[in-house]
C-alpha cells in the first residue's frame, strides 16, 4: 500500500463527512479509485512467466490518472513520444504564472478560468512570434502543461510552454533560428497576457468578480533557455500523468497530521511541513478537475509534394526547414504532436 493510499483510506471518510455536498463528483471518483486501487474491487490480473510457465496473480489497478500507483507507464510512454517529436537544437520554456489576487477566482471558476489561461497565453506567444521585430520567421510551435500546485502542495496555478528556439517563415519556408539568450520579450508577453485575460473576462461578463488592483500589477512571465527539449519534457512529464506529491516525500502520518518534505525554489535544502490530514487531502485533490495539456499550432505544413533536400537541422545553415523523410514525403520533423486524448 502506498503512503498516499494509506492517508486516503484513513481520512477520506472524515473528509467526505465534513464537506459532504461541497465535494465535486470528480473528486469523489478520485477518492474512491485511490482507496480501492489494487484491491478485489478491480479484480485481478494473471501473468504467465515465459521462462518457467509459472502463473502470477496480481490485484487489478484503478487506472485513474490521479492515482499515484497507476501512472508510471503512461508517463514513460508520453515522455518517449514527446522526445521523438521534438526538433533538435535549443529550446525555451516559457512560464505564465497567475497573480495571487486571481487565484481565488480561478478556484471558483476552474473550467472557464483554465480554458482562458491556455487561450490567452498561447495567443500572446503567437502574436509576438509573428512580430518582425523579434525574428525573421512568423510561425512557432509549442505545447503547454498546466501545473496547479506549488512545492508545498498549495494552490499555485501556472502554465509551462516548451517552444523550439526558432521560427518558420511562412513566405520563404525557411527555418530562422533564434538566439540562445533571447526568444520573445517577457515584459511584452506579460502585458499582452494580462490585457487578453481582461478582454476574455469582459466577454464572459465576469470583470466585477475580479479585484481592480489585478490590472495595475505586473503579471509574471518567465523565459528560460534550455539546451534541448529533452530537459524540459523530463521536467514536465510528472505534471501530465503524476500527482501533486510522491510517496517518498511523505515522512510520517500520525494523529491526523501528515508530515512531508519540500524544497524552496531558490534552495536545494530539504524542509518539512506538517498539515492536517483533511487539509492534505484537499490540497491533493486541487488539480483533479484540471485539463493539463494544451497543444498549440505545431506547424503542420503541407509538404507532401516538397522535393527539397534535407540540409541539416535548424541553426546549422541552409535555407529550408529541417525535413524528415516519411513515407515518400517530407515533413517538418518532430512537430506533428497533438493533444493527448482524455487530457
Amino acid at each position: 500500500m502506498s503512503a498516499i493510499q494509506d492517508i486516503f483510506r484513513q481520512y477520506a471518510p472524515a473528509y467526505l463527512a465534513r464537506f459532504a455536498d461541497a465535494v465535486p463528483a470528480q473528486h469523489r471518483k478520485v477518492i474512491e479509485a485511490i482507496c480501492q486501487c489494487r484491491t478485489d474491487a478491480f479484480g485481478s490480473v494473471c501473468y504467465q512467466c515465459e521462462a518457467c510457465d509459472q502463473h502470477h496473480v496480481l490485484p487489478g489497478a484503478c487506472g485513474n490518472r490521479h492515482c499515484p500507483q497507476c501512472q508510471h507507464r503512461k508517463s514513460r510512454l508520453w515522455l518517449e513520444r514527446q522526445l521523438q517529436r521534438q526538433l533538435p537544437g535549443h529550446h525555451f520554456m516559457l512560464t505564465f504564472t497567475v497573480p495571487e489576487p486571481l487565484r481565488g477566482f480561478l478556484r471558483r471558476h476552474q473550467r472557464i478560468g483554465y480554458a482562458v489561461l491556455f487561450k490567452v497565453s498561447s495567443e500572446a506567444i503567437k502574436k509576438l512570434a509573428a512580430d518582425p521585430r523579434f525574428g525573421a520567421g512568423d510561425q512557432t510551435g509549442f505545447f503547454g502543461v498546466l501545473h496547479t500546485w506549488g512545492r508545498q502542495v498549495q494552490y499555485h496555478p501556472h502554465i509551462h510552454y516548451v517552444v523550439p528556439g526558432g521560427m518558420l517563415g511562412s513566405k520563404d519556408g525557411a527555418w530562422h533560428a533564434a538566439s540562445h539568450a533571447f526568444f520573445l520579450p517577457v515584459k511584452a508577453l506579460s502585458r499582452l497576457f494580462r490585457a487578453k485575460f481582461r478582454d476574455q473576462m469582459r466577454k464572459a461578463g465576469l470583470p466585477d468578480q475580479l479585484p481592480a488592483e489585478l490590472w495595475a500589477q505586473d503579471w509574471n512571465v518567465n523565459a528560460q533557455a534550455v539546451p534541448s527539449a529533452e530537459a524540459s519534457i523530463h521536467y514536465l512529464a510528472p505534471y501530465v500523468f503524476k500527482v501533486a506529491i510522491a510517496d517518498q516525500r511523505i515522512l510520517k502520518v500520525d494523529n491526523g497530521q501528515v508530515c512531508f518534505t519540500y524544497k524552496k525554489h531558490t534552495s536545494a535544502r530539504a524542509r518539512t511541513l506538517t498539515v492536517d490530514a483533511l487539509k492534505f487531502i484537499r490540497r491533493f485533490l486541487q488539480p483533479c478537475a484540471a485539463h493539463r495539456l494544451h497543444a498549440g499550432p505545431l506547424l503542420r505544413l503541407a509538404l507532401a509534394k516538397c522535393q527539397a533536400a534535407d540540409r541539416g537541422p535548424p541553426g546549422q545553415g541552409g535555407t529550408r526547414p529541417w525535413l524528415h523523410r516519411h513515407g515518400g514525403r517530407y515533413r517538418v520533423a518532430a512537430l506533428a504532436a497533438t493533444a493527448l486524448p482524455g487530457l
